[in-house]
Parts: structure tokens; C-alpha cells; sequence
């Protein structure tokens, strides 16, 4: 329980839960400890507020408290599960991240294409309202299949079936909340449909949920060039028709397996060399760029930040330009836009100094 609390505050010390349970950590330990050991443990109230980039969804945050139950669950569980996903599946597992998506595809697209000499087709699939669409007792089946121990399984259980809504306290004023599209609100779920965004929970769940997806399209379709990205994926091949054919048998696997459905109007099937978008990347012949959107943005967040942002807006998109194997001219344009707002920048262009 220990490891679970310094594993949650690693990102979240400065928080007012964070703080607030440090004053006292040894004792609010021993009182979550009692809570478990008594089978008494109930979820907290939980804070919903709305981001608006890349655009307006809800978050759901738990208290402090439960995001230490839910590192202690995954540090007890996750390795054992994780072992069993497809090498494949990324997102949310250490070490498989956005990079790691992006170089996966890339020798993905080398290996159909011969390296860009042969002609080659891309399939890129979403899953419609993803996290609110997930059909909870399905998931529970998942799980306790995965999970041996009861003590352990229990406790899955109850963290999937814990329903945020009601008491949660709502952050965000009601202009922006409404901003959410209705087929996007959690609260516009039933009691069995939807995970909460922003809890480690739910992503490590989602993952458990669509590992049957991976081995449907590995082992069942045998399609050899798959990757995924939480519910984003691409397929590759020489044949569009054999692309239609899976795109088609996914669809009707996620309808009756799992009570999901495909975004019909986010399929993409094209022609490789015209760029394959995936995980904020574009892999074209020869090269890996960041995409243009997030780049644009980029820009223009980093002309009207704050003074005091500057630095740090800065250094992030330096960071996600290093990612990539073609990036030089965004990065000169970058530290050009730095460099007018007072800061320097090393000669590689790949950080900026006060």
C-alpha cells in the first residue's frame, strides 16, 4: 500500500488531495488499510470538469484516496495481465506509449511496403464513444476470468461497478459542461454502460476489454500488420478488398462480442504513401512528422501563452518534435517563436532556457 500511495502522488504531490493526505499519511494508510482488510472500502466523491483539447469531453477524477486503491489494485494485478496482450497493444502500458505506436507502425509499413518499393493500403478504424459505450457486465466477465484470487477480483468488481455520479462535484461552469455532446456524457449512461475518463482504472480495464478485439483480429483473421492505440487501429495490406472484408468482420465481432460499434464516418482507408495518421504521427516514405493540427496548435499556443508558461508550453512541443525523424523546420520555427519571447535554445533546438 505504500508503493500504491508514492506511485499515486508521483504526478499529483502538489494537488490539494495529495497535500492534504500527506499531513497525515501514515494514519489515513492504516485507516484505507483497515477499510480493505474489513471489506468497508467505498469510493469517494468524485470531480467532474470538462477539458476542451482536442476537444470538449468530460474527466472524471477520484478522490486521492481511491487513486492510491487503484494503483494498489494495478500493482498487484497489471503485470500478469499485460503479459497476455498482444505486443501490439499500446497505450497505458509501460513502455508501449505514443512513441512506441509510431516506430511499431513505421517497421509495420516498411515490412508490407519493402521499404516504400511496393504499393500497400491502410485501414484506419475508431470505436464510437468509446469509453462511454462500454458495457460493464461484459467487462466484469473479462476480469474475473483474468484475476484468480477472490480478494483481488472483488475489488476489480467493485471498482468497475462504482458509479461517480451521484454526489460528484462538478467543477466546470454549466456553458462548458453543455459543450459536451450528449452521446459523449457519462451521465446520459445507464448503470451498466461507461467507465469514467481519467482514472487508472478505467484505462487498464479498457484495455482487458479490447485484448479480445486483438486476439480476434490476430489470431481469427489473421491479419499480420495490426497495431492499436486505445480505440484507434490500423490495418495494413496489399489488398483494399481484404481491408473491406476485416473492417467488415471487426465490426460485426465488436456488435455481438462486446456491444460496440465502429465510428463509420472516422474509417479511412487510403493508399499508404499519402500518409498514415496515428498516434499524433504521420508516417510518410522515409519519414515520421508531427501531425500538422497539433503542430498549428502548437504555434499559436505558444504566440498567446502567459509569460510565465512560455517555457513550459515550449519544452513540451520540443519534446513531442524529438519524437519524430523528420522535424527540424518545425523545430527552427519553434524556437524562432522562443527565442522572440526572451528565452534561448540550445543549438540542437531541442530545449528551451530561461
Amino acid at each position: 500500500m505504500v508503493q500504491a500511495y508514492l506511485d499515486c502522488r508521483l504526478t499529483k504531490r502538489r494537488s490539494a488531495g495529495a497535500l492534504q493526505f500527506e499531513q497525515r499519511q501514515e494514519g489515513h494508510l492504516a485507516e484505507l488499510h483497515a477499510d480493505l482488510s474489513a471489506g468497508s472500502y467505498q469510493p469517494g466523491r468524485s470531480i467532474c470538469f470538462v477539458i476542451t483539447r482536442p476537444r470538449p469531453r468530460e474527466v472524471w477524477a477520484a478522490p486521492f484516496r481511491d487513486r492510491i486503491v487503484h494503483h494498489l489494485l494495478y500493482n498487484r494485478i497489471g503485470a500478469a495481465v499485460e503479459r497476455t496482450f498482444i505486443a501490439d497493444s499500446c497505450a497505458c502500458i509501460p513502455g508501449r506509449g505514443t512513441l512506441y505506436a509510431a516506430r511499431r507502425l513505421e517497421a509495420k509499413v516498411r515490412s508490407l511496403t519493402e521499404n516504400w518499393k511496393r504499393p500497400g493500403f491502410y485501414l484506419k478504424l475508431d470505436i464510437a464513444n468509446f469509453f462511454v459505450s462500454i458495457h460493464k457486465p461484459t467487462l466484469a466477465g473479462q476480469i474475473a476470468a483474468r484475476v484468480a484470487e477472490p480478494w483481488w477480483r472483488d475489488l476489480a468488481l467493485s471498482i468497475l461497478f462504482h458509479d461517480p455520479r451521484p454526489g460528484a462535484l462538478y467543477r466546470s461552469p454549466a456553458a462548458l459542461m453543455a459543450r459536451v455532446p450528449p452521446h459523449k456524457r457519462l451521465g446520459e449512461r445507464d448503470a451498466d454502460h461507461g467507465l469514467p475518463i481519467g482514472n487508472l482504472s478505467s484505462q487498464f480495464f479498457a484495455n482487458i476489454h479490447l485484448d479480445a478485439l486483438d486476439q480476434f483480429v490476430k489470431h481469427r483473421l489473421r491479419a499480420r500488420h495490426y497495431i492499436r492505440y486505445v480505440d484507434d487501429m490500423v490495418l495494413l495490406h496489399q489488398d483494399p478488398g481484404q481491408l473491406n472484408a476485416w473492417r467488415a468482420a471487426i465490426a460485426e465481432f465488436l456488435r455481438d462480442r462486446l456491444r460496440l460499434a465502429l465510428n463509420d464516418s472516422k474509417a479511412i482507408l487510403q493508399p499508404i504513401p499519402r500518409g498514415v495518421d496515428f498516434a499524433g504521427q504521420v508516417i510518410k516514405p522515409c519519414r515520421r512528422t508531427l501531425r500538422r493540427r497539433t503542430y498549428n496548435q502548437a504555434l499559436a499556443r505558444r504566440a498567446a501563452v502567459d509569460a510565465g508558461d512560455v517555457l513550459t508550453t515550449a519544452n513540451s512541443y520540443f519534446g513531442l518534435l524529438r519524437q519524430t525523424t523528420h522535424s527540424h523546420r518545425d523545430r527552427a520555427r519553434l524556437a524562432n517563436l522562443a527565442r522572440r519571447r526572451g528565452h534561448a535554445v540550445d543549438h540542437p533546438l531541442t530545449k528551451a532556457y530561461a
